[in-house]
C-alpha cells in the first residue's frame, strides 16, 4: 500500500508539472523545434510524417554509440525480450543522462515488464528534459489511466494532445475520459 500511495503521489507530480511546462520552449534542436511548430498547423493532412521526422530528431543523441544502444534497446522492445531492452537502454542513459529518448525508450520497456514505477520515474526524466514530449505524456496517460487515476490520465492526454493535435488515438483517449470522469456512461 505504501509503494501504490508513492507511486500515485509521484505520478500526479510528473502530470502536474507536466501539465504546466506542456506549452513552454525547450532546448529541442531547431529542427525539432520547426517540427513541433509545424505539428500545430490545423491544415496539416501530412501529420504522420511529420511525426515521424520529429520522432527521427528525438531519436539523434550526437553519438554513434549511443545511436545504436537506443537502436538496440528498442529492437529487443519489439522482439519482446524487455529484460534486454531494459540492459541496453539503461546503458544508455547510464553514458547519456541527458538524452530524454534514452529515458523514453526504457519506460516503455519498463512499462511492458509492468515495472510501473520504474516507467513512471523514467517518463518523468523525459518529460524534464523534454517537456513537449508527447509520446511520454501519453505513455502517462495511459499508466494512470491502468492504475484507475482517470482525471489525472485525462490531464496527461489532454497535454499530449495540445502538443500533438492531429493524433486520433490521443483525440480519443480525451473523448474517452471525458465521459468517464463526468460521469456520463459511453
Amino acid at each position: 500500500m505504501a509503494n501504490t500511495l508513492r507511486f500515485l503521489n509521484l505520478a500526479l507530480a510528473v502530470f502536474s508539472g507536466a501539465a504546466l511546462i506542456a506549452g513552454q520552449g525547450i532546448a529541442d534542436s531547431s529542427r525539432a523545434e520547426d517540427l513541433l511548430e509545424e505539428l500545430q498547423r490545423p491544415d496539416l493532412p501530412n501529420w504522420q510524417r511529420v511525426e515521424d521526422a520529429l520522432w527521427g530528431e528525438w531519436s539523434k543523441s550526437g553519438s554513434a554509440a549511443m545511436d545504436l544502444l537506443l537502436r538496440r534497446g528498442r529492437d529487443a522492445i519489439d522482439a519482446e525480450d524487455y529484460g534486454a531492452a531494459i540492459g541496453h537502454l539503461t546503458a544508455l542513459v547510464d553514458h547519456a543522462p541527458d538524452f530524454a529518448e534514452g529515458y523514453n525508450s526504457r519506460a516503455l520497456a519498463y512499462y511492458r515488464s509492468g515495472l510501473y514505477g520504474p516507467a513512471l520515474a523514467d517518463l518523468a526524466r523525459t518529460l524534464d528534459l523534454n517537456p513537449r514530449h508527447f509520446g511520454a505524456l501519453t505513455g502517462l496517460g495511459t499508466l494512470l489511466e491502468e492504475t484507475g487515476q482517470d482525471a489525472a490520465a485525462l490531464g496527461a492526454y489532454r497535454a499530449a494532445h495540445a502538443i500533438h493535435p492531429h493524433d486520433p488515438d490521443l483525440e480519443d483517449a480525451v473523448r474517452r475520459l471525458e465521459i468517464v470522469t463526468s460521469g456520463r456512461t459511453l
